[in-house]
């Protein structure tokens, strides 16, 4: 019998995990592994204090007729401080310094080790906000945008520099970079419509105008634009072309730490 509820504690561990802010049924995994309700919403409780303890999220329960919970991802405050921490000690080496004001960060973007985690860290800052859609631009943002989609349970969007015909038709808006330059941003009109909930997330922000070219596009689908989360912010310019967004970490270009948490 111990090992009966072991073994269905893992998987329903797993289910959660693999389906974040998602619904389960509680009477569905009832019916599936053989047990009573009651067993299974003790089974949850038992899920959910291992889960809140680890610092990672929490489990949900609907008490209403869906009978339903979903797991919440949510890094603790402590687990978010220690890990943006390290990751700002990597970023920090000399040799990562490039010219113009910029630092190599492609190598923690591109390793799920680093974005699941930085997704969490999006997905505890935004979670009340309720978004419908992730929005984000290429290439590097695709990542970043993508943990945070998976962690909220929603779609991501990704704003293109040129347009793709696999796409299907595309709405482009044109916006101003800091030399002056005119660019352009493309969005297909299959992913984004007037009734979502769109939250940015953008990998880096110097001046901010890729972050002001996406919130042109959603303004161009009358779309509702919720929250702007960026990874890595430089303190210079200090007024950037969008007022209000969140950074994870900051990047001062003169003196002291070279990366530290915002």
């Amino acid at each position: 019998m111990k090992g009966q509820r072991t073994e269905r504690l893992i998987r329903i561990t797993s289910k959660f995990l693999s389906s974040p802010s998602c619904q389960i049924s509680l009477t569905g995994l009832a019916d599936e592994f053989g047990v009573s309700k009651t067993v299974i919403s003790d089974d949850v409780s038992m899920v959910n204090d291992a889960l809140t303890r680890e610092g990672y999220g929490r489990l949900i329960v609907d008490r209403g007729r869906t009978g339903g919970a979903f797991f919440v991802p949510a890094l603790s405050s402590e687990r978010r401080e220690e890990f943006l921490k390290n990751v700002a000690k990597i970023l920090s080496a000399p040799s990562r310094l490039l010219p113009g004001g910029l630092i190599y960060y492609a190598d923690i973007l591109f390793n799920p080790v680093y974005t699941d985690v930085l997704g969490l860290a999006f997905a505890s800052d935004f979670k009340d906000l309720h978004p419908s859609l992730i929005m984000t631009s290429e290439v590097k943002g695709i990542p970043l945008g993508l943990a945070t989609a998976r962690a909220l349970g929603v779609p991501l969007a990704v704003c293109r520099f040129r347009n793709r015909a696999s796409d299907g038709p595309a709405v482009c808006v044109h916006y101003p970079t800091q030399s002056g330059e005119v660019r352009s941003m493309y969005m297909g009109t299959k992913i984004l419509s007037p009734d979502d909930k769109v939250l940015l997330i953008d990998d880096f922000m110097h001046g901010g105008s890729t972050a002001a070219g996406m919130v042109q596009v959603v303004n161009e689908f009358r779309a509702e634009l919720v929250g702007m989360g960026v990874f890595i912010a430089v303190d210079e310019p200090e007024e950037k072309a969008v007022s209000e967004y969140k950074a994870l970490l900051k990047l001062s270009l003169h003196g002291g730490e070279r990366v530290s948490l915002f």
